[in-house]
């Protein structure tokens, strides 16, 4: 595959095979992005574990201090005495069996994250096949099915993420834009390790964090030296 002129400039500036600690690796990211628009920052982590096992997966969700630099679609399923709560603290849609009708005849699928209170998911489980290949699928694991709506869209909207295993055993995240620099990178960095760390099932045998990756949109990718985090 052929590269640009300025992806082949920043990955001359780094190391193929270097273990970078945090901090250089995000001054690198940040100072490599070349792109007119604002790069998103992603982190793919590969873990030593087999998602194929019920007792290997990883799977939660994590506020990032800083957010995540997009303005965040939140749709909510609840019953009507809850909806005014929801609408204040910020959802953008919010409704009922309606809204699972809109979903289903039109296709409707403008929003990011989908919330549900618990009572709600006999209709939202009618929407398993539209939703869970998008990811988009309520789960108790990722607070994304809650009582509390009302604080679920406001942990959406601050930069919520939810981080879990694809079937190659890597984690795939966003964590931020090029325009935070590297210090709100970093500590989104942190917060997202720290919880994948947490998250280690107890069937994981040998090395946990096999490795881990930071790239911005059009950029290459930077090794980072997981140690902290354990193995």
């Amino acid at each position: 595959m052929k590269h640009g002129k300025k992806y082949t400039e920043s990955l001359s500036k780094i190391e193929r095979n270097k273990l970078y600690d945090s901090k250089e690796a995000f001054d690198l990211v940040v100072s490599s992005a070349k792109a007119k628009f604002d790069e998103t920052v992603e982190l793919h982590v590969r873990l030593g574990v087999d998602s194929r096992h019920a007792d290997q997966q990883v799977r939660g969700a994590v506020v990032l201090p800083n957010g995540t630099g997009r303005d965040i679609k939140v749709l909510v399923f609840a019953k009507e005495d809850k909806f005014e709560a929801a609408k204040a603290a910020g959802a953008d849609y919010v409704g009922g069996v309606e809204l699972a009708e809109k979903i289903q005849k039109e296709n409707f699928l403008d929003f990011d994250v989908v919330i549900a209170s618990p009572d709600m998911m006999a209709v939202v489980g009618r929407l398993g096949k539209i939703l869970g290949p998008k990811g988009l699928m309520p789960n108790p694991k990722a607070g994304t099915v809650n009582p509390d709506v009302a604080k679920a869209v406001t942990e959406a909207k601050a930069g919520k993420i939810e981080y879990r295993l694809d079937k190659t055993n890597i984690i795939h995240c966003s964590i931020g834009k090029v325009s935070f620099g590297s210090e709100k990178l970093i500590e989104n960095f942190d917060a997202l390790m720290s919880a994948i760390a947490k998250a280690k099932p107890a069937a994981a045998k040998g090395q946990y964090i096999k490795s881990c990756v930071t790239t911005s949109t059009m950029g290459p990718g930077i090794k980072i030296n997981t140690a902290k985090y354990g193995n």
